[in-house]
C-alpha cells in the first residue's frame, strides 16, 4: 500500500508540475490587447438667423424706404403709389447651428377683406409660396447647406371695381413670423 501510495503521491506531484509548465507555456503565448483615447465632443449650437447681407429687392419693385434686418427680425417700409406697384424683396435664413432645423409653421397677417380687393400679400420660403398662415410643417433646413431664401411680395391690385379702391391714404401692417425647432 505503501507503493502505492507513493507512486499516487508521484502521480499528483507529477501533474501538478506539468500543470505548472503548462500554466509558464499558456502564458509566454498569450498576449494582452487594450484600447485606449482620448476624444473631445464639441458644444450643440442653434443658430437660425437672418443673413443681412443677402438682401435684394427685384428689379422693377417700389424700394423699401427703410429696412432693418437682424438676426431674427426682418422689417421694411413701402410705399405703392398705383395699381400695379409692388414690393418684392429676398433675404436668405441660414442655419449656422451644429444640427438640423425643421421650419414648423409660418405665420402671416390677414388682410381684411376690404384689403384683399387691392391688396395681395405673398411668403415664398425655398420656392413654396405661403399666402395665410401654415402650421404642422416639418421643412428641412440642414445644418450642412443651411442657406434658404424667403421672398417677401406685396401687390397693390387694380380691384374689379373702381369703388373697392381706397379713398385715401391706408398704412397698413402685416407681419410674418417662421418657427424653426430642432429635427427630429
Amino acid at each position: 500500500m505503501k507503493k502505492n501510495r507513493k507512486k499516487e503521491y508521484g502521480v499528483i506531484i507529477t501533474l501538478i508540475l506539468i500543470v505548472a509548465v503548462m500554466s509558464v507555456g499558456f502564458a509566454a503565448y498569450s498576449q494582452n490587447l487594450s484600447i485606449s483615447g482620448t476624444l473631445k465632443v464639441k458644444a450643440s449650437t442653434w443658430s437660425v438667423h437672418y443673413d443681412d447681407d443677402s438682401y435684394t429687392e427685384t428689379t422693377g419693385s417700389a424700394e423699401a424706404t427703410s429696412k432693418t434686418i437682424d438676426d431674427t427680425s426682418y422689417s421694411f417700409e413701402v410705399t405703392l403709389d398705383k395699381p400695379g406697384d409692388f414690393y418684392e424683396a429676398t433675404v436668405n435664413i441660414v442655419n449656422d447651428g451644429s444640427f438640423d432645423a425643421n421650419l414648423t409653421k409660418v405665420t402671416m397677417s390677414k388682410l381684411t377683406d376690404a384689403q384683399k380687393k387691392y391688396l395681395t400679400y405673398t411668403v415664398t420660403y425655398n420656392g413654396t409660396e405661403y399666402t395665410s398662415t401654415t402650421d404642422s410643417l416639418t421643412t428641412a433646413l440642414s445644418a450642412s447647406t443651411g442657406t434658404v431664401p424667403v421672398k417677401v411680395k406685396l401687390t397693390y391690385t387694380q380691384p374689379t371695381s373702381a369703388d373697392d379702391l381706397p379713398t385715401s391714404q391706408q398704412t397698413i401692417t402685416i407681419t410674418g413670423s417662421f418657427d424653426f425647432a430642432q429635427k427630429q
